[in-house]
């Protein structure tokens, strides 16, 4: 795995979300996400970690890629003044021809995303509103790492949306996140229903041959 510096990128996040898939390793460590982020905040790496778990990659990776994102939401959470991951995460890999593949198709809209976005309604993205998204972001990066499937996207979805928000100090994009907290909320109690009434049936048919 190549060292690490640090250092800011000035490049459009759609340009390097693209350029991330032309390395010649084999291998695209979150290290590597933090060089090109870590100094433009914890909505930098929101974003990018929320875009590539809603990707269709391969099993595992939102296991491998929620982790540090809860990490990430913790530390927005409590206030932490800089980004911090431990070792183990930096080392943590997805394969990179399939990154490659799967971000095809996010770059074109993310491009036009990044020409209407601009910096508006400031309270949505200052101090309290960071703790309150540091919260929520926390549960939904917790859902991501659990093995539920297709569970990835809308969570996904969300967690990127707010950390474009908060990196564009963008109060609209803000309360589009805030929207698709609402739907995940939907999503999350029409799921439990429905695993409940299934509990529920099968206990009945066990009850029945017993």
């Amino acid at each position: 795995m190549p060292d690490y510096d640090y250092q800011a990128d000035t490049r459009p996040f759609s340009q390097v979300i693209g350029d991330l898939g032309q390395g010649d390793d084999p291998k695209l460590y979150l290290g590597e996400l933090v060089n090109a982020f870590g100094e433009r905040g914890f909505g930098a790496l929101m974003l990018f970690l929320g875009l590539l778990n809603a990707l269709p990659l391969p099993p595992g990776s939102t296991t491998v890629l929620g982790a540090p994102l809860l990490l990430l939401s913790l530390q927005l959470l409590f206030r932490f003044d800089q980004l911090w991951l431990p070792k183990w995460a930096l080392k943590s890999a997805i394969d990179r021809a399939g990154y490659r593949k799967a971000s095809a198709g996010v770059i074109k809209p993310l491009r036009w995303v990044e020409r209407l976005s601009r910096p508006r309604w400031p309270a949505l993205t200052g101090p309290v509103s960071e703790v309150l998204i540091g919260l929520i972001c926390s549960v939904l990066a917790f859902i991501l790492v659990l093995p539920i499937p297709l569970g990835n996207i809308a969570p996904a979805l969300t967690i990127a949306v707010f950390g474009f928000g908060l990196t564009q100090r963008d109060g609209l994009v803000v309360i589009l996140a805030w929207v698709g907290t609402a739907i995940c909320g939907a999503l999350l109690f029409v799921a439990w229903r429905l695993v409940a009434a299934a509990l529920e049936t099968a206990w009945g048919w066990v009850q029945h041959l017993l």
